[in-house]
């Protein structure tokens, strides 16, 4: 069966380190074929993004150009409805048959899994990877401490051999850098250097993101 692919989606308003890093840990971690960013139009659990969906698309595809391993699906860009991942997945599963996805979340993600859109079926289509620090055991309620049971593995052979239903806790340390640290900076003046790519830190500076009302 061919690797997986992953699947990283966010609002990268603006996509930055964290992002990245969690990616690239995955990637290598999991033998994946390649990850994919999935910039989201409209966020169902997120308030709505600062910055235009061109400009987001624009700063995915300059950190993907440069980081091996990297592309960008802006099929979600293309909606007019909410960003549900089960409707991205399903159109995935149609056009990839049965290669294995890993869909990539924070624990956050997974702690409130079941408040998500269609949220049962998100194992029928795609792998779920959960990016966690290293040696931290998360506290699941009833529901979601059963999924964890039925689905939870550590061995990543397995995300290679199924083309879906897996929950694989990945090790990775989190660096402590947000989306909302960088705009607030940008809008107080500060320099967002290596807190993301150089070629967005310069897209931010040449369209002037962050330092006015939604652009």
């Amino acid at each position: 069966m061919t690797a997986p692919i992953g699947l990283l989606g966010g609002t990268f308003d603006p996509i930055h380190v964290g992002h990245l890093r969690t990616a690239i840990q995955a990637q290598e971690q999991l033998g994946l074929s390649e990850v994919r960013l999935l910039p989201n139009h409209i966020p169902p659990h997120r308030a709505t993004p600062d910055s235009a969906p061109k400009h987001r698309l624009a700063m995915a595809r300059l950190a993907a150009a440069a980081t091996p391993g990297l592309t960008v699906d802006e099929r979600e860009l293309n909606r007019t409805t909410p960003s549900y991942t089960i409707d991205t997945l399903i159109e995935l599963r149609a056009e990839l048959g049965q290669q294995p996805l890993c869909f990539i979340m924070g624990m956050d993600s997974l702690c409130s899994l079941n408040k998500w859109h269609r949220w049962q079926e998100l194992l029928e289509h795609a792998h779920l990877v959960v990016s966690h620090r290293p040696g931290w055991k998360p506290t699941f309620d009833d529901t979601l401490e059963q999924l964890y049971q039925n689905h939870g593995t550590q061995d990543r052979e397995r995300l290679h051999r199924t083309p879906a239903g897996h929950i694989f806790l990945l090790d990775n340390p989190e660096l402590e850098v947000s989306s909302t640290q960088i705009r607030e900076g940008v809008r107080r003046g500060n320099n967002p250097q290596y807190l993301l790519p150089d070629a967005v830190a310069n897209y931010i500076r040449q369209q002037g993101l962050y330092t006015g009302s939604v652009v």
